[in-house]
């Protein structure tokens, strides 16, 4: 069993391509709406809901963990692992392919606030920048567009146009999105940026990394999905089913927050003690 969470419903785009690598395997999405978005919140609250989400899933069975949202990862993905006993897997913005790819030598990346701030995402610039230029974007308000459903529309349009416009004036060719949401906005960014731009998505190469750390599974039948959400279940079930193209059910689940306060938390260390 594979537990995959992420703020809210961005992490759908990569759910998708987890069912693509891994069809056999049963799937545990949490969503978690009643905090969603991440992005503005503090370093320490994103630490708490990913370690209380994490705690709750492996509670359940998961044998893998995939933290399906780049600000979580940013902020919370060595926590993960040395508090949670089984492999942990997490987003970042794909700098690498983008250097890559680039012709121009220089490279957008839309992200949220909290991403763009992580040290995770300074140390990829460190690393992956040499000879080229990156110009970032944080683009608040887009993941609240997903969450509500408005994936098109002049006012979304306008949205991602006002984000979009300073990075194609400076001449960028290749685009980063650096939020597991973003890739639901596709059709609006494709049309603000043309053919000329290359667009990446790390879903894919996530997926590929989750199937290299994952048990091989012990069925020939098509695992199950189960969608949870911490926010309200019906208004979450009616989105899910469009952004999955199918019409699925959704649970309401209570997963008690955890604050971190600079000190271990009960039970175990931040060093990697075991759970109870």
């Amino acid at each position: 069993m594979i537990g995959i969470f992420d703020s809210g419903l961005g992490g759908l785009s990569v759910l998708r391509e987890v069912r693509a690598q891994l069809p056999l395997h049963d799937l545990i999405y949490v969503a978690d709406t009643a905090y969603c978005p991440y992005g503005p919140r503090s370093r320490d609250e994103v630490r708490a809901r990913a370690l209380a989400i994490g705690r709750w899933l492996r509670a359940r069975g998961c044998q893998v963990i995939l933290v399906a949202c780049n600000t979580a990862s940013s902020a919370a993905l060595d926590l993960l692992r040395q508090s949670l006993p089984l492999p942990i897997v997490g987003m970042e913005p794909g700098l690498k392919p983008a250097a890559q790819a680039t012709r121009s030598g220089r490279v957008g990346v839309l992200a949220t606030c909290g991403t763009l701030a992580g040290d995770r995402f300074a140390t990829l610039l460190q690393r992956y920048s040499h000879g080229i230029q990156v110009l970032t974007q944080p683009c608040p308000g887009l993941v609240e567009r997903v969450e509500a459903g408005q994936l098109s529309g002049p006012e979304t349009l306008a949205m991602v146009q006002s984000y979009l416009t300073p990075l194609l004036a400076a001449g960028v060719d290749t685009l980063v999105l650096g939020c597991t949401h973003y890739p639901f906005l596709r059709p609006v960014i494709d049309q603000v940026c043309g053919d000329t731009v290359r667009i990446i998505d790390t879903g894919p190469a996530v997926a590929r990394q989750l199937a290299r750390v994952c048990p091989p599974a012990s069925r020939s039948v098509p695992g199950q999905v189960s969608y949870l959400t911490s926010g309200d279940a019906s208004s979450v079930a009616v989105l899910v089913s469009r952004l999955v193209g199918e019409r699925v059910p959704v649970q309401t689940v209570v997963i008690e927050d955890i604050r971190l306060a600079g000190r271990a938390l009960p039970g175990e260390t931040l060093s990697g003690a075991p759970l109870p």
